[in-house]
């Protein structure tokens, strides 16, 4: 069974810098376009960056410029770089499979909390 472990969340001040990992045993070919997503206090998961097999990475307006996606296949591995965090990034982390894709159980996530 495919398992999801996220990691790297923490309190932090806004103006911050975290980085988060996704570790999974391997990856599968479902797994060729993978994705970080966020679910804030109260509302819905959202979609948040995207990365390719070949390390092509798409990001949603609300980080664009601020947090990276990036990926090592050698290692089964996502990261998502997040700096000049914000209040309003303060949410619960979590990666899967790009939409459209098969998508797995979700993991527990990883908290981020950005205090003001």
């Amino acid at each position: 069974q495919v398992q999801f472990v996220e990691s790297g969340g923490a309190l932090v001040q806004a103006g911050g810098s975290l980085t988060l990992t996704c570790a999974t045993a391997r990856f599968t070919a479902a797994m060729n376009t993978m994705a970080w997503y966020r679910q804030p206090p109260g509302k819905q998961r959202e979609l948040i960056a995207t990365v390719t097999n070949g390390g092509t990475t798409n990001h949603a307006d609300s980080v664009k410029g601020r947090f990276t996606i990036s990926r090592d296949n050698a290692k089964s591995t996502i990261y998502l770089q997040m700096n000049s965090l914000k209040p309003e990034d303060t949410a619960v982390y979590f990666c899967n499979t790009a939409p459209g894709r098969y998508r797995y159980s979700w993991g527990q996530g990883t908290q981020v909390t950005v205090s003001s």
